[in-house]
């Protein structure tokens, strides 16, 4: 069906409306969810498939639908599994508004301008080296493509309640994920509603607070990531300074594959403490060498330094100072980069990708992973096929840039540093709620994301479903 079923303007129809799983089913990424109803189509999210190859190959594959019929799309927040495919989409035609938050906005540009300088580089790459099966091999998008894109860009506030087309309003709420993180409760023309958690932050989150709960729609899409997982904050603090005294003694280097953006947040805060405590030492180098954290870093720190509802009240005394670098060196430029690696003894680098799919993360891993002094620790989720995932799971070797590189380096798994929540906290948001017509659990494995249904199905009672990918449900 390439056309909604009428036009915007027309008078409403009491058919009930459509929801197509696109992406963010049996896997933790490429999320994208279609609602369709007699007079408008809308996408919530529209994320990059990451990790396996045969995920990543379906960012190529045009949509079921003429990308120039949706209407609109709505973004939950700004990690690349949610906002990563728009450029993409635009490129297909796409031309309606893109409704977020203000922080979201001013994310996904750092975000998406990353992605596609990454893309264009890992073309080039592969031209010079010659180890495609693309002649000449292109990038998923460009940097124009991305200006087409954030000029789409409609940020609209928290909390209040925003018509994105006739009869359908948008009320986005605090999901305490990252800064600017919200999850969508849409209600359409013909009064009945449709809720999805995006990606729900913890309450224990040492930056925002707990994300607002859930209350009530007749479909609901929750994230699964850790739909199985319990995470213990005071273990995973003591397994990651554990981990860092262990090779600094040794005269190693920590290295840590972490997010731009959050995670590299949560883990300064977290080495700032350490710092304070003496359990890191002054002398001791602590480098970020990533622009794209760097740019965010300074969006946490405006957000920070003005007035925001999304911050934890007791932090608000040292806004200026929760996420000061001061204790860090910064590596901008290229060259910058290249001399971390000048750096002898204890030492931390921190740089980007999170999974290790990319970025500058890999230069500092080809390097270090052959050295037994040395410890990557990995403090966020790590999807299958990603780099990361195989160190967690024992790989003694890792491909990058067309060789195998030995891993004799100390791998050391902190999940629980995540700023997802977990299978009880995901519980929690739900619990006081009316239950749904129909819960779909979206956005995890197919273990996790089994187990969180079975759960939800025994504790609450709720009608409860694992979706299949291009699978379409009424929403009523």
């Amino acid at each position: 069906m390439d056309q909604p079923r009428g036009t915007p303007g027309t008078p409403a129809t009491s058919r009930p409306g459509l929801l197509t799983f696109l992406g963010g089913v049996g896997t933790v990424t490429g999320s994208k969810f279609m609602v369709e109803t007699d007079h408008v189509r809308i996408m919530v999210d529209c994320g990059l498939f990451q990790g396996l190859a045969a995920l990543r190959r379906r960012n190529w594959r045009p949509l079921p639908v003429d990308a120039s019929a949706v209407h609109a799309v709505v973004i939950t927040h700004a990690h690349l599994d949610h906002c990563g495919h728009l450029p993409r989409l635009v490129r297909q035609g796409f031309r309606g508004p893109v409704f977020c938050s203000v922080h979201t906005a001013r994310l996904a540009e750092i975000v998406l301008r990353d992605s596609a300088r990454l893309q264009q580089e890992e073309a080039d790459h592969a031209n010079r080296r010659g180890h495609t099966r693309h002649h000449p091999a292109e990038p998923l998008y460009t940097d124009t493509d991305v200006d087409r894109a954030m000029a789409l860009f409609r940020p609209v506030p928290l909390g209040t309640g925003t018509e994105i087309a006739p009869g359908t309003v948008l009320r986005l709420h605090h999901a305490g994920h990252i800064l600017g993180s919200a999850w969508v409760h849409l209600t359409l023309e013909d009064g009945h509603t449709l809720a999805a958690s995006g990606d729900l932050g913890r309450p224990v989150h040492p930056l925002f607070r707990p994300p607002e709960p859930f209350t009530g729609a007749d479909a609901l899409l929750v994230e699964s990531t850790y739909g199985r997982r319990r995470h213990d904050t005071g273990a995973a603090r003591r397994v990651f300074e554990d981990a860092l005294i262990r090779t600094l003694r040794r005269g190693g280097a920590v290295v840590i594959p972490s997010f731009a953006v959050d995670r590299t947040e949560v883990v300064l805060h977290e080495l700032a403490r350490m710092r304070r405590s003496g359990v890191l030492p002054p002398d001791v180098p602590v480098v970020v060498d990533s622009p794209m954290a760097f740019a965010a870093l300074r969006v946490y720190e405006e957000a920070f330094a003005g007035e925001t509802g999304e911050i934890r009240p007791e932090l608000a005394a040292e806004r200026a100072s929760v996420l000061d670098p001061a204790p860090f060196a910064v590596a901008r430029s290229v060259e910058e980069s290249v001399a971390i690696n000048s750096l002898t003894g204890p030492r931390v680098i921190i740089s980007s990708s999170g999974m290790a799919t990319g970025g500058r993360v890999l230069h500092h891993l080809r390097r270090l992973l052959p050295g037994s002094r040395n410890t990557v620790i990995i403090v966020g989720f790590a999807a299958e096929g990603t780099r990361a995932r195989d160190l967690v799971d024992g790989a003694r070797t890792l491909k990058m840039f067309g060789e195998y590189v030995p891993v004799r380096a100390e791998v050391v798994d902190v999940p629980a540093f995540s700023v997802h929540a977990d299978a009880d906290e995901i519980l929690n948001w739900l619990k006081g709620a009316e239950p749904p017509g129909a819960t779909y659990v979206v956005h995890g494995e197919p273990d996790a994301a089994a187990a969180l249904r079975d759960r939800i199905d025994r504790e609450l009672g709720w009608t409860t479903v694992v979706p299949r990918s291009g699978e379409r449900v009424l929403v009523r």
